[in-house]
């Protein structure tokens, strides 16, 4: 090789080893993440499930004639919106009993859309905030949005049961007879998580 060539391959020889290093940079993994997440399991990072979801997935899913799988998204969804806004999740469900008997594709003649039977052109910012109006008709995105306006009409008026009056347009009605109706509905649900709650207990129990 004549010598003016060898600075050229040391070049060459340099080059390919720092690639190399590089890349296996580039696939190791983090230090100290594999160690400290190997022994973990993958369920410890999931949030944990309020027992009472699943009482209420089998007894909405045979009521209201709808597919499990159908009904735990919904379920999930209306625990998940009340916990973001500070909201019973019994109530976003008997809400939902109450406007819609949990059909995501009710619509009235008012042009109230989906589960929680939201009105698009009285909450734009919110319905732009989940994509527009074809979200309406996603169940998730229903509950979130239906949680979230019921939590502002609640805190506007300063009561529960004005806030559903309010959420209903019957803010007028002095005998609150849609709140009467969502808090029934609240009653029923919760009389359905404890009665089974409570036989469940028993039979683990043996008694």
């Amino acid at each position: 090789m004549p010598h003016r060539s060898l600075p050229l391959a040391f070049a060459v020889v340099s080059t390919a080893t720092l690639l190399t290093l590089a890349a296996d940079e580039a696939y190791a993994p983090e230090a100290g993440r594999d160690a400290a997440q190997s022994c973990v399991p993958e369920e410890t990072f999931a949030t944990a499930r309020d027992p009472a979801e699943a009482i209420l997935v089998k007894y909405l899913s045979r009521r209201f004639l709808i597919a499990a799988d159908a009904t735990e998204r919904m379920v999930g969804a209306a625990y998940s919106a009340a916990r973001e806004v500070g909201l019973d999740p019994l109530v976003v469900l008997a809400v939902i009993s109450v406007e819609s008997r949990f059909n995501p594709i009710a619509e009235s003649v008012m042009g109230a859309k989906g589960l929680m039977q939201i009105i698009p052109k009285y909450h734009p910012a919110k319905v732009l905030a989940v994509g527009g109006e074809a979200a309406v008709w996603d169940p998730e995105s229903n509950i979130h949005m239906g949680a979230r306006i019921l939590q502002e009409y609640v805190y506007r008026t300063g009561t529960l049961e004005a806030g559903l009056q309010f959420y209903n347009g019957a803010f007028a009605d002095g005998r609150a007879q849609y709140a009467q109706r969502v808090m029934t509905e609240r009653e029923r649900l919760l009389d359905v998580v404890q009665n089974r709650g409570a036989l469940a207990t028993v039979a683990l129990r043996g008694g």
